[in-house]
C-alpha cells in the first residue's frame, strides 16, 4: 500500500497539519467572539465584570478548553532565553530639610521620578538598609570511629550556608560608619517616613525604623496560597500592590491573595472584571493600595489576565500587561478563503462562508472545518494532493509573513490612580522585553513589541517562516492606536528600550548593535530619524545630560560601555567607548545597580572583580577609579562620599580625591 503524504509527520499538508493539530488542542469556545483585526483606526475594547460564579467558572472553562496546555508552556519557555534588561531614570536625588545634614543623598535608580521600586539598598541619608544575602562558613570536627577528634588542621570544611538578613548601617558621617543592628528577613525594600518595607519571599512586613537601632515590627502582609506578587511601587505615600493569584478551574472564586495582620482579604466573584480580549485566564489580577504606615488595605481592584504580567506606573496611571492570541478559527478560515479559492472547489468555500456565520463556539467550527477539509482531502488523486501540498506550503508562507501580527498579542489594562478603576483596556501586535518597553508621554502611551516564531504557540511555531520583527506603537488615552512604526531590526530582537519625552531609543541585536533614534513627537507619524550600527550591543540605555547616552552591554565576552552623541537625531555617533576585562555586570539585567552622579559628573559600574567609577565631564568615557570589593552589589553617595556596598563590606571614597576614607566589614 502507498503511503498516504497527508499523515507524514515532516511532510505533510501544511494547512491540514495546523489543523489537525488544533483539533486535539481546542475546546469549547461558546460564546466569546474572536477579537477584531488589527487596524491603526480601531483598537478599542471593552470590560466586561461577572454577575456570578457561575458565570466565571463558564467563561474559564471555555476559554481554557479553547487554549489548550501548549498554548501557555511554549510562550512560558520562551522568556528564559530572552534577556531580563531594564533601563532606568537617573538617581534621584533627595535633600534634607534646611539646618539637616547631610545637604544631598542618592536614591534608587527607578524608571519614573516620584515613583520609587523595591530594590535591595535604601537609605534615607544617614542609614544604608541593606538586604544581605552573604554566606558563612565554620569549621567542624568529625569524630573517628573510637570517638576521637581530628587534629584541627584536618577538620573538614563545610559548605557555606546563606546568612539572610537586613543590614542597618550607620553611614553618616562616614566617620562614624558601623552595623547597628540587623533584621532577620531578607528582600527587596521601600523605605517610607521611617517605615521600611520587606518583601520577603510570600511575606511583606513594615517595620518602624525611626529608632534605627531598635527596628520594630509593625504590620505583616502575607501572599496566600496560589498568590505571587507582580510587582510593587511606592508613591505619594502610599503603596501599590499588584498580585497574581492562580485560577482554580471549578474554584475560581471568591478569590483570597493577601493576609493582613490576620485577616484575609476576599474578593467576591461579581467584584471580577475582564477585559473582552482573547486570551487564556489563568490568573487573576488584583492591584491594592495599601497604607504603608499601618499596612492596611486602602483599595482593591481585580480582573483576569493571562500569565507573565508586567507593570509600568506613571504619576497618573498604573498599566499591566500580559500576553493574549488571536482566534486559531479566524486565522485559518480567513487563509483559506484569502488565497485558497482556486484551490478549494466553490462548494467547499460556501460551506466554510456559512461555518463562519454559526453561532456555535470556536471549538465546533474547528471540528467542522476539519471535516469538511479531510472530506476535500478524499476526493484528491495522489498527484493533486502533491501539488496542492507543495502549493499552499509556500501560500501559507506568504500569508504567515503578512499576517504574524494578527497572532501574537499584548494585552493591556490601565488603571486610573485617581478614580482607581479600569480606565481603558487596549491591544497591541507581538510580545515586550520588560517594563521599559512601556511609556507614557502627555496622556500617549507609548509600546515596543516584538513578532517571531519562538514567542508563539507550538502548532503556529512549527510552521513559521518568517524573521523575528520589532514594532513600536503609540496609544492614545484610550489605548487606540495612533501611531506606529514596524520592522524595526528585521531579523533581530530587542535587547533594550529607552523612551525620552518626544524621543525613543531602541537597540536590537543579532551580531551587530542597531541603536534607533526614534522621533515620536507627531504621534500618528513617528519616525527613525537615524541609526547606528556597531558591534556588540547595549543591554543598558542611561541618559547622562541632554543629547548624551550612555549603553552598557558586550561586545564578545567583555562589558563594553558606549557613550552616544544623539544631538543630531539623523546621525547619532558613538563618541567614546571603553571595554572592561568583565564578563558581567549586573547593570546588564538590573537598572537599580547603576548609579549616575551629575554633580561630580560620574557614574557607577558593579562587576565581578570589583567596582568601576568612570567620569564624562570631557564626554570621553575615563575609568577614574577602580575599587577591589568583595562581590559589589550597589553604590550611593551622601554628599560627596560615596559608598560602595558589597556583600560582605563596605567602602568609602572621597568624589574630590577618590582615596578611601573608611571601610566595614559586616558583623555575621
Amino acid at each position: 500500500m502507498q503511503e498516504n503524504i497527508f499523515n507524514k509527520p515532516g511532510k505533510a499538508f501544511l494547512l491540514f497539519l495546523v489543523l489537525g493539530t488544533v483539533a486535539a488542542l481546542v475546546g469549547g469556545f461558546l460564546t466569546f467572539k474572536p477579537c477584531p483585526q488589527f487596524s491603526l483606526t480601531d483598537n478599542k475594547f471593552s470590560l466586561g465584570k461577572f454577575s456570578s460564579e457561575e458565570e466565571l467558572k463558564s467563561f474559564i472553562q471555555e476559554r481554557k478548553s479553547f487554549f489548550g496546555r501548549d498554548y501557555l508552556s511554549s510562550v512560558s519557555g520562551i522568556r528564559e532565553f530572552l534577556p531580563q534588561i531594564e533601563v532606568a531614570l537617573p538617581a534621584e536625588e533627595k535633600s534634607m530639610l534646611e539646618g539637616e545634614e547631610p545637604e544631598r543623598f542618592s536614591q534608587t535608580n527607578i524608571q519614573v521620578a516620584g515613583v520609587d521600586e523595591p530594590d535591595i539598598v535604601k537609605t534615607d541619608g544617614k542609614n544604608i538598609y541593606f538586604s544581605s544575602q552573604s554566606y558563612y562558613r565554620w569549621i567542624e570536627p568529625i569524630p573517628l570511629l573510637e570517638e576521637k577528634v581530628l587534629p584541627e588542621e584536618k577538620m573538614s570544611i563545610i559548605p557555606p550556608r546563606w546568612n539572610y538578613k537586613t543590614r542597618i548601617i550607620k553611614a553618616f558621617p562616614p566617620e562614624q560608619l558601623k552595623e547597628l543592628t540587623s533584621i532577620d528577613k531578607q528582600g527587596q525594600l521601600l523605605l517610607t517616613d521611617n517605615v521600611l518595607i520587606i518583601f520577603s519571599g510570600d511575606k511583606i512586613y513594615g517595620y518602624q525604623v525611626s529608632d534605627p537601632q531598635n527596628p520594630e515590627k509593625k504590620w505583616e502582609i502575607s501572599l496566600r496560597k496560589r498568590t505571587y506578587l507582580v510587582g510593587a511601587r511606592l508613591y505619594n505615600k502610599k503603596l501599590y500592590l499588584v498580585t497574581g493569584t492562580s485560577i482554580y478551574d471549578y474554584n475560581p472564586c471568591p478569590i483570597r491573595p493577601l493576609e493582613v495582620n490576620g485577616e484575609v482579604i476576599s474578593i467576591e466573584c461579581s467584584n471580577i472584571y475582564y477585559p473582552k480580549i482573547l486570551f487564556e485566564p489563568t490568573v487573576s489580577y488584583t492591584t491594592f493600595i495599601v497604607d504603608p504606615q499601618t499596612g492596611k488595605r486602602e483599595r482593591n481592584i481585580t480582573f483576569l489576565g493571562s500569565s507573565q504580567g508586567i507593570i509600568y506606573m506613571s504619576e497618573n496611571n498604573l498599566y499591566i500587561t500580559y500576553p493574549s492570541y488571536e482566534d486559531v478559527f479566524s486565522f485559518m478560515k480567513n487563509f483559506i478563503l484569502e488565497t485558497g479559492e482556486d484551490i478549494f472547489p466553490s462548494d467547499v468555500i460556501e460551506k466554510i462562508k456559512k461555518l463562519d456565520g454559526y453561532e456555535i463556539s470556536s471549538q465546533a467550527k474547528m471540528t467542522e472545518l476539519e471535516i469538511i477539509l479531510r472530506k476535500f482531502k478524499l476526493s484528491l488523486d495522489e498527484d493533486e494532493a502533491l501539488r496542492i501540498e507543495n502549493e499552499l506550503a509556500n501560500r501559507m508562507e506568504k500569508y504567515w509573513e503578512e499576517h504574524i501580527r494578527d497572532l501574537e498579542k499584548t494585552a493591556i489594562v490601565k488603571i486610573s490612580l485617581g478614580d482607581f478603576i479600569i480606565e481603558a483596556v487596549g491591544e497591541v501586535p507581538g510580545h515586550i522585553l520588560n517594563q521599559f518597553s512601556l511609556d507614557e508621554n502627555n496622556d500617549y502611551f507609548r509600546i515596543a513589541t516584538s513578532i517571531g516564531r519562538f514567542s508563539l504557540p507550538y502548532y503556529f511555531r512549527f510552521n513559521a517562516r518568517g524573521e523575528e520583527k520589532n514594532d513600536v506603537y503609540v496609544l492614545d488615552k484610550d489605548l487606540n492606536i495612533v501611531g506606529a512604526i514596524k520592522d524595526l531590526g528585521v531579523g533581530e530582537r530587542i535587547y533594550s528600550v529607552r523612551f525620552l519625552g518626544d524621543r525613543g531609543y531602541v537597540v536590537t541585536f543579532k551580531q551587530i548593535d542597531p541603536f534607533f533614534v526614534i522621533d515620536l513627537s507627531d504621534v500618528q507619524n513617528p519616525q527613525v530619524k537615524g541609526q547606528l550600527k556597531i558591534p556588540g550591543y547595549s543591554s543598558y540605555l542611561h541618559p547622562i545630560e541632554n543629547n548624551l547616552i550612555l549603553g552598557i552591554g558586550k561586545e564578545g565576552v567583555s562589558v563594553k560601555l558606549s557613550l552616544f552623541d544623539v544631538s543630531d537625531a539623523t546621525n547619532p555617533q558613538e563618541i567614546s567607548k571603553y571595554t572592561l576585562q568583565e564578563y558581567w555586570s549586573e547593570i546588564l539585567n538590573n537598572h537599580h545597580a547603576f548609579l549616575l552622579d551629575k554633580k561630580h559628573q560620574i557614574f557607577f559600574v558593579p562587576a565581578s572583580k570589583g567596582g568601576y567609577v568612570f567620569d564624562y565631564s570631557q564626554k570621553d568615557l575615563k575609568l577614574l577609579k577602580a575599587a577591589k570589593i568583595d562581590s559589589p552589589k550597589r553604590a550611593i553617595y551622601i554628599n560627596d562620599y560615596l559608598y560602595i556596598i558589597g556583600e560582605r563590606e563596605l567602602v568609602v571614597l572621597d568624589e574630590n580625591v577618590w582615596g578611601r576614607v573608611n571601610e566595614l566589614e559586616y558583623q555575621d
